[in-house]
């Protein structure tokens, strides 16, 4: 079986909001921060990873990323145990939306041939938008399960997926090949060890192009985009404090009446 996953490298969550810049319709990193593999696609890796190891020798997985930074992303699959990587690199995929990120991925997935399961997370940690996996299917044409809690190969040809829903859990049967985007109630990923990063970093990724997958320019990236972002501002937070004078029972009294004129009581 061969299994590909998705990754994307996203600007690191857990730095505080105030450590980042806005110009224009752009976010500018924090400096001294480094960014990090989405959460949710460090996850779809390790479910892949489970899919493997469950079953006989002779699976693989590819990693593949998109844009420069996503070079580090596959290192880090790759530390995890992905066996190569492929790093879709050409300046036609600078600015695009989750429509084109899906149709270059998808055309990678195509050129790589022999695939039979994609796995991604279900959604990016920085926009959010859930997007990718569905696209991914829809281009390929082929059957989607989402929002995973656990992936299980029953055969070379079908799947045995587990999802999450609002009120519990369901189970689906899945013919291959076939995309899956997975949740966090998976479990957390394996964190790689130093020999594995060392070995990781010493692996070769291969780098195609937008010519490479067949794909126009005006296609993808800002050129394809479908996505216009309108407006990015960082939110505002505004307070009005009155203070209460008088006695306890006459700061009571005041804020009741005041309460009550508004609305509240």
């Amino acid at each position: 079986m061969h299994i590909v996953v998705c990754a994307k490298q996203i600007l690191d969550p857990e730095t505080p909001a105030s450590a980042f810049r806005i110009e224009g319709d752009r976010v500018v990193p924090a400096p001294g921060i480094a960014p990090v593999l989405s959460q949710f696609d460090a996850i779809a890796a390790e479910a892949a990873l489970r899919v493997k190891e469950a079953r006989p020798v002779g699976d693989r997985i590819t990693v593949l990323s998109l844009g420069e930074s996503g070079a580090a992303a596959i290192k880090q699959v790759l530390a995890m145990g992905a066996d190569e990587g492929v790093l879709l690199q050409d300046a036609a995929f600078e600015d695009g939306d989750s429509h084109g990120t899906a149709l270059a991925l998808a055309a990678a997935i195509r050129k790589l041939g022999d695939v039979d399961l994609v796995v991604c997370g279900r959604q990016a940690a920085d926009w959010d938008q859930g997007q990718v996996g569905l696209l991914i299917a829809e281009s390929l044409d082929w059957p989607i399960v989402t929002v995973a809690q656990s992936v299980e190969a029953i055969s070379d040809a079908d799947l045995r997926v587990r999802r999450v829903l609002d009120d519990g859990f369901e189970t689906v049967e899945v013919g291959l090949p076939a995309v899956v985007t997975v949740s966090n109630e998976l479990g957390a990923p394996r964190y790689p060890r130093l020999p594995q990063l060392m070995a990781a970093a010493k692996k070769s990724v291969a780098a195609w192009s937008a010519a490479d997958l067949g794909l126009a320019t005006g296609d993808v990236g800002a050129a394809g985009a479908r996505l216009r972002l309108a407006r990015l501002a960082r939110p505002t937070h505004e307070s009005q404090v009155e203070m209460l004078t008088g006695t306890a029972e006459e700061q009571a009294a005041a804020l009741v009446a005041r309460l009550r004129a508004d609305g509240v009581l």
